[in-house]
């Protein structure tokens, strides 16, 4: 249409301002860490929470630029030392900003625990957790696009059957037959002493959470396939 025009929003802003918990572009990957993963004490954003894990700090570093966070978020009994959303809210306009349609909302919720060991049964509750969650809080209006849900799991050893588990993961649910979009659940699970990490395979924030590698820019993530999705 002539003179149509696309906006992408985030929580708090459009893409390239880069507040926390914006949507970001997918080449933005906004500031990380120091040399070696340590962060200055002067160089922590006033308005990012503080861990009193060193991990879970330097994996808030990364998420910061695209997700809020909090710290010691309870749900449905359970309790996570980090949770994180990211709110994605695509439009287009014709002429003016006021005059919009095909609006298209995406949600990813991140939860994070720490499992020592963890079992297949563990990773079952977590997935079953994400189904209720999914039922109760998502909105499927005709604007909703998709809502992941996202458990990532902090080890110290992740045995074969626990990983072919999460590797194997697959859990999607289209609403109304695909017409109001669609919910995801997402597992993770990371032991960041042996700089070794498992995913399912929509699980596109794993990057934030293998610290010990630079995030590649190439990777799209969520948003990169949410604005290819709305391009076509």
């Amino acid at each position: 249409m002539t003179g149509a025009n696309e906006e992408t929003d985030g929580a708090n802003g459009s893409i390239g301002e880069a507040p926390s918990g914006s949507a970001t572009a997918p080449d933005s990957t906004g500031p990380i860490e120091a040399e070696g993963g340590a962060l200055p004490a002067d160089d922590w954003p006033d308005e990012l929470p503080r861990w009193d894990d060193e991990y879970l700090n330097r994996v808030a570093r990364r998420l910061a630029p695209h997700y809020d966070l909090e710290r010691d978020y309870a749900v449905d009994g359970e309790r996570f030392p980090m949770y994180g959303e990211l709110r994605i809210q695509h439009q287009r306009h014709v002429l003016h900003p006021s005059v919009t349609f095909a609006e298209h909302r995406t949600q990813e919720h991140v939860f994070v625990c720490e499992i020592d060991r963890p079992t297949v049964g563990d990773l079952t509750a977590l997935g079953a957790l994400g189904d209720r969650l999914a039922a109760d809080r998502v909105d499927a209006d005709e604007d909703h696009y998709s809502t992941d849900f996202t458990f990532a799991i902090v080890a110290d050893a992740i045995a074969d059957d626990v990983a072919d588990f999460v590797e194997g993961y697959s859990n999607r649910t289209l609403l109304r037959g695909g017409l109001r979009g669609h919910t995801e659940v997402n597992l993770i699970a990371v032991v960041p002493d042996a700089e070794t990490s498992v995913a399912s395979a929509s699980a596109d924030v794993e990057q934030a959470f293998r610290v010990w590698e630079s995030i590649d820019p190439d990777e799209p993530g969520l948003l990169g396939r949410v604005l290819s999705w709305v391009a076509r």
